[in-house]
């Protein structure tokens, strides 16, 4: 057997924890885990419910292991009867929930290896913990970070302090990436599952390209312009709506900037072969959705506001461009401006036919014939 050495686990609580950067009491609270761990181990049953105290102060630690009071004991584990825990708490009665006393002395080897392992464990995970809880803040910004690795439905970056992993939905289709290389990533959200935390960074969507305009166009933190709306497909075509609060302003022209450079900006980080559509919102929603299916011009726009729904009337010409390749013109329009969108072929308009009038042809061949005769 091998002696728990109180003082020494007691010195490493202040060690581990500022070797670690985490509190005190996270620290005590993996080893206490740890020794009621090593205590089933060594002397109970994997199902009983088991707790650890360590005291610091006086350097000793117990294990309390809890049992409900119950008429007729089915799992001893988890169970005690009326008479056994009378003998425990003198008035102790059914339901109540028992826990008795055990002081912790030594271990042996087997258990002593499972503390270390759980120890190990759970210092890992608390520390996670707190390096997650440093990115909470920066949840909706985009940060550097290198590519670590590359696995067939994530991409693991490195972020410093953290890896988070950009799951495929997340990714721009058609991007490779290579391991060691820089890119840039939007910090989405911590997902916390049964698994622990995970940082979820993403490339793929809506506010990754919003996060890069905001980088180039200084005029949507002074308000000259805004961002109204965005509907992306990663890699292939983003759409964007904005508007100026200052008259004189031309919104697209700010996003596009001089020879093209803000957009061009945004481009080199999503890659060229994603399209930008950079439109004017409107407050007409008939002149917003002619607006918003750029470049094809419209004839016209029909709305049922209730259905949220518009049905809208281009020329044969104009119909392939308004649906676009696999439907995604049609489809980006229609999460910009939020109404579902029915393209249709605009009837041709019947001319009246001219009042029949004879031409200078005929009217010259009968003067010859009238003057033969």
């Amino acid at each position: 057997m091998e002696e728990l050495n109180i003082k020494q686990l007691t010195l490493a609580v202040r060690t581990i924890a500022e070797e670690k950067n985490l509190p005190e009491e996270t620290v005590l609270a993996v080893i206490e885990q740890a020794i009621a761990a090593a205590w089933r181990r060594d002397n109970g049953d994997r199902e009983q419910e088991v707790r650890s105290e360590l005291n610091i102060n006086d350097g000793t630690a117990n294990v309390f292991v809890s049992r409900e009071v119950v008429e007729e004991v089915g799992l001893p584990a988890v169970e005690i009867s009326l008479s056994d825990a009378k003998k425990v708490k003198k008035d102790a009665k059914l339901g109540d929930i028992i826990e008795e006393k055990h002081a912790v002395t030594t271990f042996g080897r087997v258990a002593a290896q499972t503390a270390k392992q759980v120890v190990l464990q759970r210092l890992r995970e608390a520390e996670r913990e707190v390096v997650l809880e440093e990115y909470e803040d920066k949840i909706g910004t985009v940060v550097n970070g290198i590519v670590q690795r590359i696995e067939p439905r994530v991409i693991r970056v490195d972020l410093g302090k953290a890896t988070g992993i950009i799951p495929q939905s997340e990714q721009i289709q058609g991007e490779f990436y290579n391991v060691g290389s820089r890119i840039k990533v939007f910090i989405k959200e911590i997902e916390r599952d049964s698994r622990g935390q995970q940082l979820i960074l993403s490339r793929g969507n809506e506010k990754f390209v919003e996060y890069l305009f905001r980088q180039e166009v200084p005029e949507i933190e002074t308000g000259a312009v805004e961002i109204k709306a965005i509907a992306r497909e990663a890699g292939r075509r983003t759409k964007i709506a904005v508007a100026s609060t200052v008259p004189g302003i031309d919104p697209v022209g700010t996003f596009v900037g001089g020879h093209g450079t803000r957009v061009q900006a945004v481009m080199n980080e999503i890659g060229d072969q994603e399209k930008i559509d950079i439109v004017s919102y409107d407050k007409d929603m008939s002149q917003f959705i002619k607006n918003a299916l750029s470049p094809a011009e419209i004839a016209k726009v029909t709305i049922d506001e209730k259905a949220k729904r518009a049905t809208v009337s281009v020329d044969e010409s104009q119909q392939s461009i308004a649906i676009g390749r696999a439907g995604q013109n049609v489809r980006l329009a229609s999460r910009l401006t939020g109404y579902e969108l029915d393209i249709e072929q605009a009837k041709p308009v019947v001319k009246a036919a001219p009042k029949s009038s004879k031409n200078i042809e005929d009217s010259l061949l009968e003067a010859v014939q009238e003057i033969a005769e």
